[in-house]
C-alpha cells in the first residue's frame, strides 16, 4: 500500500512538472508554419496575391511567398538551382525550360488560365491599332525571350499575312519599337509613366489600371496566353504545395482567376 501511494505521488508529480515545461501561449500545440515558395509570371502579380490570401485564410500553417518577373527570368534562376516549390509561366516554353532543367516533371504540368493581347496606349497619338504603324509614335513591348514579346510577334506576323494591314503594317509597328522590356508589368509601367505612346500587354494587365487606354487586337489577329503551372520535383514544403497546386485548380481558385479576367475554360476560349 505504502509503495502504491508512492507511486501515485510520483505520477501526479511527473503530470504537474508536465504542464509547468509547457508554453503558457499553448504555442507547442501549433504545427510549424510550411512556407510555399510561388515563382510566378509577373503578370499574376495581381491575381495570385489574392488566390494567396485565400489559401491562407483556410490553411493557417501555411506562409506563401511570390517571386514575380518574367517566366523567362524565372525559368533561368530555376536551371540555376534556385529553391522553390512551384513555377507558373505564362508560356510553354518557359516551362519546357524547367523541364530540361530537371527542376519539373512534365507530367505534373497543367493548363489553369489563358488570357489575349491589347494594346494600351497614354496621349493621343494611338487611338487606332493602325496608329501603331505611324511613324514617330513610341512603342514598347516584350523582349523575344518573354512571353508576351513572343505572343505580341506572333500577332505582327499574323496582321502581315492579313491583306487588311499586311507587311507594311508589321515593318512601321517594328520600326517604332524604342525598347523591348524584361515583363508585361515593365511595358505597362512605361506606358503608364508616359514613356512610350502604346504598348502591348494581356487584356488581364489592362484591366487591373485605369489611367491608360485600351484597344482591341480583332480575333483573327489576337494571340491567346496559355498560363501553365507545376510543383518542383524538389518542392519546398512538398505537402503543402500539393495543397496550393490544388487549390489553384479548385473551383475556389478559378473563381478568383475569372474575376481578374483570365480565361479558366483554354480549351474552347478564343479571343474576344
Amino acid at each position: 500500500m505504502k509503495y502504491r501511494s508512492l507511486s501515485i505521488c510520483l505520477f501526479c508529480l511527473a503530470l504537474l512538472c508536465a504542464g509547468c515545461l509547457a508554453p503558457a501561449d499553448g504555442s507547442s500545440s501549433k504545427p510549424p508554419t510550411q512556407e510555399v515558395v510561388v515563382f510566378a509570371a509577373a503578370s499574376l502579380t495581381d491575381v495570385f496575391a489574392e488566390i494567396g490570401t485565400a489559401f491562407t485564410a483556410t490553411n493557417p500553417q501555411a506562409a506563401v511567398t511570390f517571386n514575380f518577373a518574367g517566366s523567362q527570368q524565372l525559368a533561368s534562376q530555376l536551371a540555376e538551382g534556385a529553391p522553390a516549390s512551384l513555377f507558373a509561366s505564362a508560356d510553354q516554353r518557359q516551362m519546357d525550360a524547367a523541364v530540361a532543367a530537371g527542376r519539373v516533371d512534365p507530367a505534373s504540368v497543367a493548363l489553369f488560365a489563358c488570357s489575349r493581347l491589347v494594346v494600351v496606349a497614354s496621349g493621343d497619338r494611338v487611338a487606332a491599332l493602325s496608329d501603331l504603324a505611324t511613324p514617330g509614335v513610341k512603342l514598347v513591348i516584350g523582349a523575344d525571350a518573354v512571353p508576351v514579346g513572343a505572343y505580341a510577334l506572333a500577332f505582327l506576323d499574323a496582321a502581315a499575312a492579313d491583306p487588311a494591314y499586311g507587311e507594311p503594317f508589321r515593318a512601321g509597328v517594328l520600326a517604332n519599337v524604342v525598347s523591348y522590356e524584361q515583363s508585361v508589368r515593365a511595358v505597362l509601367s512605361k506606358v503608364r509613366l508616359g514613356e512610350a505612346d502604346a504598348g502591348i500587354v494581356y487584356a488581364t494587365d489592362a484591366q487591373a489600371v485605369a489611367d491608360v487606354a485600351v484597344i482591341d487586337i480583332p480575333t483573327q489577329l489576337n494571340q491567346l496566353a496559355y498560363y501553365q503551372v507545376a510543383p518542383l520535383r524538389d518542392a519546398i514544403a512538398p505537402e503543402m504545395t500539393r495543397e496550393f497546386f490544388s487549390f489553384l485548380l479548385s473551383s475556389e481558385g478559378k473563381g478568383l482567376l475569372s474575376a481578374a479576367g483570365f480565361s479558366t475554360d483554354c480549351a474552347s476560349a478564343t479571343p474576344e
